[in-house]
């Protein structure tokens, strides 16, 4: 069952919406416009707000359903909801349905940890908008929330297992945000709703 789940929630990941709403609302590869990245803020940039809330929540769902589906078949195994949520992040990323050209997970994350440890993604979270609403650095803000989830979840005793997927999810973060990081460090990184 837990291949399965794993298998489904790539699969789930998988749909860029980003990429599908580029192509039928801009009719473009939103990869190749911006930051070339597959997400709610390159889909800002490029097509505006209306459509970047619509990739916004349809990235988040689909964190939300991946773990759902691990909870549903994997009859109370933690195991299966936590490998099946993080097999949605991975399918975000490299997406095997757009040649795994995909995003950096962020959206897909706040999904999974919604559901998983609510109470430290949100607090992450507030943190994490307070920080974007200051500097205009998205990328800032996400690798805050998710560096600071796994710290709230042991301050707040979510469980060893929760706080290992959230660890998984910040190295994952990391990594993405490897060439966001370099720019914050030299000062040229992109701030939204910057020309």
């Amino acid at each position: 069952m837990l291949i399965l789940c794993v298998i489904i929630g790539y699969a789930l990941g998988s749909i860029s919406f980003s990429t599908l709403v580029g192509r039928w609302f801009g009719k473009i590869d939103i990869r190749e416009h911006g930051s070339g990245n597959a997400g709610a803020t390159n889909t800002l940039r490029i097509l505006g707000a209306r459509y970047a809330i619509l990739v916004l929540l349809a990235d988040i769902a689909k964190g939300v359903v991946a773990v759902g589906i691990g909870i549903g078949l994997g009859h109370g195994n933690p195991w299966v909801t936590y490998l099946s949520g993080l097999a949605a992040i991975v399918g975000h990323n490299w997406p095997v349905f757009f040649g795994f050209r995909g995003g950096k997970g962020i959206a897909t994350t706040i999904g999974v940890l919604l559901v998983v440890m609510p109470r430290s993604v949100l607090l992450a979270g507030l943190v994490a908008v307070v920080l974007i609403a200051l500097t205009r650095y998205v990328s800032l803000g996400a690798l805050v929330l998710t560096i600071l989830t796994p710290i709230l979840g042991i301050v707040l005793h979510s469980g060893t297992g929760k706080v290992w997927l959230a660890v998984a999810v910040a190295v994952l973060s990391i990594w993405r945000h490897r060439k966001n990081i370099g720019r914050l460090m030299r000062g040229k990184e992109h701030r939204v709703f910057s020309k």
